[in-house]
């Protein structure tokens, strides 16, 4: 529609996820373990930062990440966190 505006905000890009990337993630979801990436609003605004939240604790990564890297280090995260927990 002409009179919307252009939306401003900052992406992280993409990232061609696997099927295997989708079974972890649906699974870290289902037990309470979430990611995201967010903009480093109080740093270089061309780094983004990952948070991850485990049940009620949310814990930050302390490294700072470049656009390109920042959505391939959170789906290793999530395999982290799928290997670690899921004990079948």
């Amino acid at each position: 529609m002409a009179w919307m505006k252009k939306s401003t905000g900052k992406s992280p890009g993409q990232h061609y996820y696997s099927d295997e990337d989708m079974k972890r993630v649906g699974w870290c979801l289902n037990n309470g373990i979430s990611i995201a990436v967010s903009p480093n609003w109080y740093g270089s605004l061309s780094t983004w930062i990952i948070e991850i939240k485990i049940k009620d604790n949310i814990h930050v990564d302390p490294t700072k990440y470049k656009q390109k890297e920042v959505l391939e280090k959170m789906y290793e995260y999530y395999k982290y966190y799928y290997d670690k927990y899921n004990k079948q």
